[in-house]
Protein backbone atom coordinates (compact mmCIF):
# COMPACT_ATOMS: atom_id res chain seq x y z
CA UNK A 1 0.00 0.00 0.00
CA UNK A 2 1.21 3.49 -0.75
CA UNK A 3 2.15 5.81 2.09
CA UNK A 4 -0.87 7.98 2.83
CA UNK A 5 0.75 10.05 5.52
CA UNK A 6 3.99 10.10 7.41
CA UNK A 7 4.39 8.18 10.66
CA UNK A 8 6.47 10.34 13.03
CA UNK A 9 9.71 8.91 14.35
CA UNK A 10 8.32 8.41 17.84
CA UNK A 11 5.46 6.36 16.38
CA UNK A 12 7.67 4.34 14.04
CA UNK A 13 8.83 2.09 16.87
CA UNK A 14 5.59 0.29 17.71
CA UNK A 15 5.07 -2.42 20.30
CA UNK A 16 2.52 -5.19 20.32
CA UNK A 17 0.55 -5.12 23.55
CA UNK A 18 -1.42 -8.03 24.93
CA UNK A 19 -5.00 -7.67 26.02
CA UNK A 20 -5.69 -7.31 29.71
CA UNK A 21 -5.25 -4.74 32.46
CA UNK A 22 -2.25 -2.41 32.28
CA UNK A 23 -0.58 -4.08 35.25
CA UNK A 24 -0.32 -7.39 33.38
CA UNK A 25 0.29 -6.09 29.85
CA UNK A 26 3.24 -7.64 28.03
CA UNK A 27 5.02 -5.78 25.27
CA UNK A 28 7.05 -7.31 22.48
CA UNK A 29 9.59 -5.19 20.68
CA UNK A 30 9.26 -5.41 16.92
CA UNK A 31 12.26 -5.70 14.63
CA UNK A 32 12.09 -3.22 11.77
CA UNK A 33 13.29 -4.17 8.29
CA UNK A 34 13.40 -1.53 5.59
CA UNK A 35 13.39 -2.97 2.07
CA UNK A 36 14.79 -0.87 -0.76
CA UNK A 37 13.78 -1.77 -4.31
CA UNK A 38 15.39 -0.40 -7.48
CA UNK A 39 14.78 -0.53 -11.22
CA UNK A 40 15.80 -4.06 -12.09
CA UNK A 41 13.35 -6.53 -13.57
CA UNK A 42 13.94 -8.55 -10.39
CA UNK A 43 11.68 -6.00 -8.68
CA UNK A 44 8.92 -8.28 -9.98
CA UNK A 45 9.68 -10.40 -6.91
CA UNK A 46 8.99 -7.62 -4.41
CA UNK A 47 5.49 -8.85 -3.42
CA UNK A 48 6.85 -12.35 -2.77
CA UNK A 49 9.87 -11.03 -0.88
CA UNK A 50 7.72 -8.88 1.41
CA UNK A 51 5.27 -11.70 2.10
CA UNK A 52 8.10 -14.10 2.98
CA UNK A 53 9.81 -11.58 5.26
CA UNK A 54 6.54 -11.03 7.11
CA UNK A 55 6.55 -14.72 8.04
CA UNK A 56 9.56 -14.09 10.30
CA UNK A 57 8.23 -13.76 13.87
CA UNK A 58 8.26 -10.26 15.30
CA UNK A 59 9.21 -8.54 12.05
CA UNK A 60 7.75 -5.30 10.74
CA UNK A 61 8.52 -4.30 7.15
CA UNK A 62 8.34 -1.06 5.19
CA UNK A 63 9.48 -0.45 1.61
CA UNK A 64 11.30 2.40 -0.13
CA UNK A 65 11.07 2.30 -3.91
CA UNK A 66 12.78 4.17 -6.70
CA UNK A 67 10.62 5.57 -9.45
CA UNK A 68 11.96 3.14 -12.05
CA UNK A 69 11.28 0.13 -9.82
CA UNK A 70 7.56 0.92 -9.93
CA UNK A 71 7.51 -0.25 -13.54
CA UNK A 72 7.94 -3.87 -12.45
CA UNK A 73 5.37 -4.48 -9.69
CA UNK A 74 1.82 -3.58 -8.72
CA UNK A 75 1.77 -1.42 -5.56
CA UNK A 76 -1.60 -2.95 -4.70
CA UNK A 77 0.20 -6.26 -4.15
CA UNK A 78 2.45 -4.76 -1.48
CA UNK A 79 0.84 -5.30 1.92
CA UNK A 80 3.07 -2.88 3.85
CA UNK A 81 3.72 0.86 3.72
CA UNK A 82 5.46 1.85 0.50
CA UNK A 83 7.42 5.11 0.30
CA UNK A 84 8.69 6.85 -2.83
CA UNK A 85 10.36 10.13 -3.72
CA UNK A 86 7.12 12.11 -3.74
CA UNK A 87 6.49 11.26 -0.09
CA UNK A 88 9.71 12.99 0.96
CA UNK A 89 8.65 16.26 -0.67
CA UNK A 90 5.00 16.09 0.37
CA UNK A 91 5.97 15.81 4.02
CA UNK A 92 8.51 18.61 4.24
CA UNK A 93 7.10 22.15 4.00
CA UNK A 94 8.97 24.00 6.72
CA UNK A 95 11.88 23.64 9.13
CA UNK A 96 9.81 21.89 11.79
CA UNK A 97 8.51 19.16 9.48
CA UNK A 98 9.89 15.60 9.53
CA UNK A 99 12.66 14.58 7.14
CA UNK A 100 11.53 11.23 5.83
CA UNK A 101 14.89 9.70 4.91
CA UNK A 102 16.24 10.47 8.38
CA UNK A 103 13.19 9.10 10.17
CA UNK A 104 13.33 5.92 8.08
CA UNK A 105 16.99 5.30 8.91
CA UNK A 106 16.17 5.80 12.59
CA UNK A 107 13.20 3.44 12.38
CA UNK A 108 15.00 0.56 10.67
CA UNK A 109 17.03 -2.09 12.49
CA UNK A 110 18.15 -3.66 9.21
CA UNK A 111 18.04 -2.54 5.60
CA UNK A 112 17.75 -4.88 2.64
CA UNK A 113 18.19 -3.55 -0.90
CA UNK A 114 16.72 -6.14 -3.25
CA UNK A 115 17.21 -5.84 -6.12
CA UNK A 116 20.12 -3.43 -6.36
CA UNK A 117 20.44 -2.42 -10.01
CA UNK A 118 23.63 -1.26 -11.74
CA UNK A 119 22.62 2.40 -11.66
CA UNK A 120 21.89 2.52 -7.94
CA UNK A 121 24.99 0.44 -7.19
CA UNK A 122 27.07 3.12 -8.93
CA UNK A 123 25.27 5.90 -7.05
CA UNK A 124 25.81 4.33 -3.63
CA UNK A 125 29.46 3.51 -4.35
CA UNK A 126 30.09 7.16 -5.21
CA UNK A 127 27.99 8.75 -2.48
CA UNK A 128 25.16 10.06 -4.66
CA UNK A 129 21.89 10.74 -2.86
CA UNK A 130 19.42 12.03 -5.43
CA UNK A 131 16.30 10.12 -4.39
CA UNK A 132 14.67 8.87 -1.20
CA UNK A 133 16.36 5.46 -1.26
CA UNK A 134 19.88 6.75 -1.82
CA UNK A 135 19.35 9.45 0.82
CA UNK A 136 18.42 6.77 3.37
CA UNK A 137 21.54 4.80 2.46
CA UNK A 138 23.82 7.85 2.54
CA UNK A 139 22.53 8.61 6.05
CA UNK A 140 22.61 4.95 7.15
CA UNK A 141 23.80 4.12 10.67
CA UNK A 142 26.82 1.91 9.98
CA UNK A 143 26.34 0.09 13.28
CA UNK A 144 23.22 -1.49 11.74
CA UNK A 145 23.31 -4.20 9.06
CA UNK A 146 22.67 -3.32 5.43
CA UNK A 147 22.30 -6.18 2.95
CA UNK A 148 22.29 -5.75 -0.82
CA UNK A 149 21.32 -8.07 -3.66
CA UNK A 150 22.86 -7.07 -7.01
CA UNK A 151 20.77 -7.73 -10.11
CA UNK A 152 21.65 -6.78 -13.67
CA UNK A 153 22.37 -8.14 -17.14
CA UNK A 154 25.41 -10.42 -17.38
CA UNK A 155 27.27 -7.97 -19.61
CA UNK A 156 26.76 -5.23 -17.02
CA UNK A 157 27.78 -7.56 -14.19
CA UNK A 158 30.99 -8.53 -15.99
CA UNK A 159 32.07 -4.93 -16.62
CA UNK A 160 35.21 -4.29 -14.51
CA UNK A 161 33.69 -1.32 -12.72
CA UNK A 162 30.95 -3.49 -11.20
CA UNK A 163 33.39 -5.52 -9.10
CA UNK A 164 35.04 -2.30 -7.92
CA UNK A 165 31.71 -0.83 -6.86
CA UNK A 166 30.59 -3.99 -5.07
CA UNK A 167 33.88 -4.07 -3.16
CA UNK A 168 33.42 -0.43 -2.18
CA UNK A 169 30.01 -1.21 -0.68
CA UNK A 170 31.49 -4.14 1.21
CA UNK A 171 34.25 -1.83 2.48
CA UNK A 172 31.50 0.35 3.97
CA UNK A 173 30.42 -2.70 5.97
CA UNK A 174 27.45 -3.61 3.79
CA UNK A 175 26.81 -7.32 3.17
CA UNK A 176 26.44 -8.74 -0.32
CA UNK A 177 23.96 -11.50 -1.12
CA UNK A 178 25.59 -12.56 -4.40
CA UNK A 179 23.74 -12.72 -7.68
CA UNK A 180 23.34 -16.07 -9.41
CA UNK A 181 23.65 -17.71 -12.82
CA UNK A 182 20.40 -18.31 -14.68
CA UNK A 183 18.57 -17.45 -17.89
CA UNK A 184 17.68 -13.77 -17.65
CA UNK A 185 14.46 -12.12 -18.78
CA UNK A 186 16.30 -10.62 -21.77
CA UNK A 187 17.16 -14.14 -22.95
CA UNK A 188 20.85 -14.08 -22.02
CA UNK A 189 22.16 -16.77 -19.72
CA UNK A 190 24.85 -16.02 -17.16
CA UNK A 191 25.58 -14.41 -13.81
CA UNK A 192 23.62 -11.34 -12.83
CA UNK A 193 20.23 -12.56 -11.64
CA UNK A 194 19.17 -11.59 -8.13
CA UNK A 195 19.52 -14.31 -5.51
CA UNK A 196 16.36 -16.36 -5.03
CA UNK A 197 13.88 -15.08 -2.44
CA UNK A 198 14.38 -18.04 -0.03
CA UNK A 199 18.14 -17.39 -0.06
CA UNK A 200 17.58 -13.71 0.73
CA UNK A 201 15.14 -14.44 3.54
CA UNK A 202 17.47 -17.01 5.10
CA UNK A 203 20.31 -14.48 5.08
CA UNK A 204 18.09 -11.91 6.77
CA UNK A 205 17.21 -14.48 9.44
CA UNK A 206 20.90 -15.30 9.90
CA UNK A 207 21.87 -11.67 10.38
CA UNK A 208 18.96 -11.00 12.73
CA UNK A 209 19.96 -14.01 14.80
CA UNK A 210 23.62 -12.97 14.91
CA UNK A 211 22.64 -9.47 16.03
CA UNK A 212 20.22 -10.73 18.68
CA UNK A 213 17.39 -8.66 17.26
CA UNK A 214 13.86 -8.88 18.58
CA UNK A 215 12.53 -11.41 16.09
CA UNK A 216 14.77 -14.06 17.66
CA UNK A 217 14.66 -13.11 21.32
Amino acid sequence: MDAKCFVPAQAMNPVTQSEGPPSTAITQQKTHVLVGVTGSVAALKLPLLVSELLKIPGLEVQVVTTQNAKHFYDPQEISVTLYSDSDEWKLWKSRTDPVLHIDLRRWADLMLVAPLDANTLAKIANGYCDNLLTCVIRAWDLSKPLLFCPAMNTAMWEHPITAQQVERLKAFGYMEIPCIVKKLVCGDEGRGAMAEVPTIVEKVKEVLSERGLAAFR
